[in-house]
């Protein structure tokens, strides 16, 4: 094998296919190279063409939106490793973590991620996309994929390491998705996983709640009318829960119809008085930060485990300050020393980062279906709007989520072909 040959064998994948069935063909990778060794990965695929190139929206450089640049000739990105799936995105939405990623808001640790993980998958840290969470149909899959095959809808929130989904195509692994529940649109879907994943990572995985264990605790919820809070009160009334929140008058009927117990206006009630009236939480999800986490221990219940546990803290931002080794042991210094006051009275504070969780998905897919669940959209906004999404999302105030429907502009672009096959057919 000359040296050129074997170069491009180890920096890439090679295809071949063959037709097995009308409706399906087999895309085998032939060898991939990776630190000396040799790793064999098949993936099964549609027979429809999978196009080399697509449209991306994706920034060179962090900053704001004049940063964002869709490019319409970007390459689909391949699967490489035995568990990843190739998806077709058919809506993603916007979260402010893509707003403050777009600024490089944890690259110091999310790059240090990608190292060492080494992974190709994770992909370089530019031209980056942004977008967590997604809804589509698989097109291709690794080898190692069990659960799930080409055709399938799935819903998805993809590891921040990762290449995101505000393109035409992207890459997961088989643990960041479930199937998509059957009584949503792809566009409904979409506005789900990130804020799923995020107030599952805060009320279950750190804050110890379940299906099991929830009924009859009381929770309190800062700022309810956002992604995470418009789905945290669903999730915890589903689980039997008491659900107390907050936010401005707007918002207070969508919040009651959602299921909220007691809704705290803060534009026209002191909200101290109320909460303190209320209190004896077991659990308090904190989506501000700041002064309303140092606030939040007063009205908690004393010596009966109950927690707050924050979404907003300085885990990433440490880390781009101080560098990733500094920023861990300053992270966790300060959520140590935070910790002493609440652990005078039985109390804790805790630190959640949203986790990519396909097994939790699914659970919430079932939710979904039995309509415990519904997605709560703001807005709207076509593939090529995407920086109006991002000015939207940047401005807060969110009644629900930011979604961007990225399969309008296939659509649009069928539409003309056919009006220019028809104008052709015509002129003949």
């Amino acid at each position: 094998m000359s040296k050129a040959l074997g170069t491009s064998l180890s920096r890439s994948l090679h295809y071949s296919c063959k037709l097995r069935h009308p409706s399906c063909c087999e895309l085998v990778p032939r060898v991939w190279r990776r630190s000396g060794g040799v790793l064999s990965v098949q993936c099964r695929a549609f027979s429809k063409r999978i196009p080399g190139r697509m449209a991306t929206w994706q920034i060179h450089r962090y900053g704001g939106n004049e940063e964002l640049e869709l490019t319409k000739t970007h390459r689909t990105p391949m699967i490489r490793n035995p568990d990843e799936l190739l998806i077709e995105v058919h809506a993603a939405s916007v979260n402010p973590i893509d707003v403050r990623m777009r600024a490089g808001y944890g690259s110091s640790i999310l790059n240090f991620y990608r190292r060492l993980r080494c992974s190709l998958s994770s992909g370089s840290e530019f031209p980056l996309s942004l977008g967590r969470d997604f809804s589509g149909v698989v097109v291709a899959t690794g080898v190692g994929v069990r659960r799930f095959k080409p055709g399938d809808e799935v819903w998805g929130a993809l590891g921040a390491q990762r290449q995101g989904a505000h393109a035409e195509f992207t890459v997961s692994s088989e643990s960041e998705i479930s199937l998509k529940p059957k009584r949503l649109s792809h566009i409904e879907a979409a506005s789900i996983p990130y804020a799923a994943m995020t107030t599952w990572a805060a009320v279950s995985t750190i804050g110890g709640l379940n299906e099991h264990n929830t009924a009859g605790k009381r929770v309190l919820i800062y700022a309810g009318s956002g992604g995470v809070g418009t789905f945290a009160i669903q999730l915890l009334k589903a689980w039997g829960a008491e659900v107390t929140t907050t936010c401005s008058t707007d918002a207070v009927p969508l919040l009651l119809s959602l299921g909220a117990d007691n809704v705290i206006d803060y534009n026209t009630q002191n909200v101290t008085e109320e909460l303190t009236r209320l209190s004896g939480f077991d659990l308090v999800l904190d989506t501000l930060g700041g002064q309303v986490t140092k606030e939040a221990q007063q009205y908690l219940n004393t010596w009966r485990n109950a927690s707050v546990v924050t979404v907003v803290h300085n885990f990433l931002r440490n880390g781009d300050t101080l560098g990733v080794p500094a920023g861990f042991v300053k992270s966790g210094t300060e959520l140590a020393c935070k910790n002493i006051q609440f652990f005078q009275s039985g109390q804790s504070l805790r630190w959640a980062v949203f986790m990519p969780n396909g097994e939790a998905l699914e659970r919430i897919a079932t939710l979904v279906d039995q309509e415990q669940i519904s997605p709560v959209i703001e807005k709207i906004y076509g593939f090529e709007e995407l920086p109006e999404a991002f000015d939207k999302v940047s401005g807060g105030h969110a009644r629900g989520k930011t979604v961007i429907d990225i399969k309008e502009r296939a659509r649009h672009q069928e539409t003309d072909t056919l009006n220019d096959e028809n104008v052709a057919a015509s002129v003949a």
